[in-house]
């Protein structure tokens, strides 16, 4: 196996929670999933080490490496940057097929609101973010989104909503929404911004981040990788809102 290979293998299980947060990273057993050496595989947890996915221990292997509070913070404030500049770009350069794909996905988002499918709504929301970005049509921007982006898929794109956060995130997609198919490339990064500060306020709630004394402090469990589970529908009684300008 290449070495980009076993890096892409292992960035995988750690974006996705195969390997959770907090936990010893197996080498014995991920020598045998990838069939490689130890050296390959420690030469890949440098590479992650650099990434911030995994803590590096001193002749004690690679823990899974935790989100602080101060990461969070930190991350969806460059986050929220990069989805306005991207939005406000994406109005001056968005075709009509891509409008009409990221509003099919916008209403398609909207059925599993009904639903309370909250893994399906996920789905179509995390590919309305990202089709707004490549219609950006700036490759630097995309690749630094998608840099800072992996480091809070998890907790942004799996996290519980409470009923009346839900209700709010689907009516600033519907602001999302009317922005593009206005091409008000102002409106479209003032609400851009507003939605991920009030996410980030969501997934500090929901507990995926941590305070430093936690996140550096107790035992690191070593585990086997796992499946990455995620978060069954939510039990939300409110009704999908009227659509609102940006």
């Amino acid at each position: 196996m290449l070495h980009e290979d076993v890096v892409a293998r292992l960035r995988h299980m750690l974006l996705e929670g195969e390997i959770p947060p907090g936990a010893r990273v197996p080498e014995r057993e991920l020598c045998l999933a990838f069939g490689i050496s130890r050296t390959p595989l420690r030469e890949a947890l440098k590479v992650m080490g650099a990434e911030g996915l995994v803590v590096l221990l001193p002749n004690r292997g690679a823990r899974a490496a935790r989100l602080t509070s101060k990461d969070v913070q930190d991350l969806f404030e460059v986050c929220e940057g990069l989805e306005a500049n991207a939005g406000e770009l994406a109005c001056g350069r968005i075709t009509d097929d891509e409008l009409r794909d990221i509003a099919r996905l916008h209403h398609e988002m909207l059925d599993h609101y009904r639903e309370r499918d909250q893994v399906q709504y996920y789905r179509c929301n995390r590919q309305i973010h990202e089709a707004i970005v490549r219609a950006a049509g700036n490759a630097v921007l995309s690749t630094l989104y998608e840099s800072v982006t992996a480091r809070i898929r998890r907790a942004r794109f799996v996290a519980p909503m409470t009923p009346a956060h839900w209700e709010l995130a689907v009516q600033e997609h519907e602001a999302i929404l009317n922005a593009l198919l206005r091409r008000d490339g102002a409106a479209l990064s003032h609400v851009l911004r507003r939605h991920l500060r009030h996410k980030r306020e969501a997934v500090e709630r929901a507990g995926f981040a941590e305070n430093v004394d936690e996140a550096s402090g107790g035992q690191t469990e070593e585990i086997a990788p796992r499946r990455s589970r995620r978060s069954g529908p939510s039990d939300v009684k409110s009704r999908p809102s009227a659509r609102i300008s940006g």
